[in-house]
């Protein structure tokens, strides 16, 4: 899975002359939390909720709010903007991104390759990419197996599944700490469930659960 498959590729971005109020307005009205700073087609900083915070006066100031607003209308992104940011390419795996994300606490990555930025990776778009991956909000059966970590199970599920020539959409493994494997299938179609669930134990599979699932937009 490469960041360049889940990123968002249209980007809402600033100039470092851009003004904090400004900015501001910007992040309420899109309903954002960061945006890139971009000045001649290159990345050169990154301003947060947290940064333009900061650049606001203290409500303990003195100032008047005519005051607070001539400056927040003075102060230009560039005085106040990260200019030391976090950037991942577009051919990375999303593990990378999200590896980057924990290890800097930071909730976006701006997508960069020669210098030039094609999109961004945030939290939002991880989230989003591990629904698609699992299967979530896909009309079907999710069947939930717990079995042994040997070679062949999988294959011995896929085999089954086939047999009564089902389509599987999507397919999860998950280690437990035990030594078993808790693997998860998304199957396309309305089916049996009694009778699949008695075909795979049948087969010595345990099921932890089947159920039908519902379409969901994500």
């Amino acid at each position: 899975m490469a960041v360049k498959d889940f990123m968002t590729r249209k980007v809402v971005y600033i100039s470092p002359d851009t003004t904090v109020a400004h900015a501001a307005d910007i992040m309420r009205e899109q309903g954002l939390h960061r945006l890139p700073v971009i000045e001649n087609d290159k990345l050169v900083g990154l301003v947060t909720e947290g940064t333009i915070a900061e650049a606001s006066p203290s409500k303990a100031t003195s100032l008047s709010i005519y005051e607070m607003n001539y400056l927040l209308n003075k102060t230009k992104i560039k005085d106040v903007m990260i200019r030391k940011v976090i950037t991942v390419s577009q051919y990375a795996s999303l593990e990378d991104a999200i590896y980057l994300m924990l290890k800097n606490k930071v909730g976006i990555l701006p997508v960069v390759d020669n210098e030039q930025v094609y999109g961004v990776i945030t939290d939002r778009d991880i989230f989003k990419a591990f629904l698609e991956v699992s299967g979530y909000g896909e009309e079907g059966v999710r069947a939930r197996f717990v079995t042994e970590d040997e070679v062949g199970v999988l294959e011995h599920i896929i085999r089954l599944l086939v047999e009564e020539n089902l389509n599987i959409s999507n397919t999860v493994n998950i280690p437990r700490k035990d030594g078993k494997v808790v693997i998860e299938v998304q199957i396309d179609g309305k089916v049996d469930l009694e009778a699949l669930k008695k075909k795979f134990e049948d087969n010595q599979i345990h099921v932890d659960s089947i159920v039908h699932t519902e379409a969901k937009a994500l």
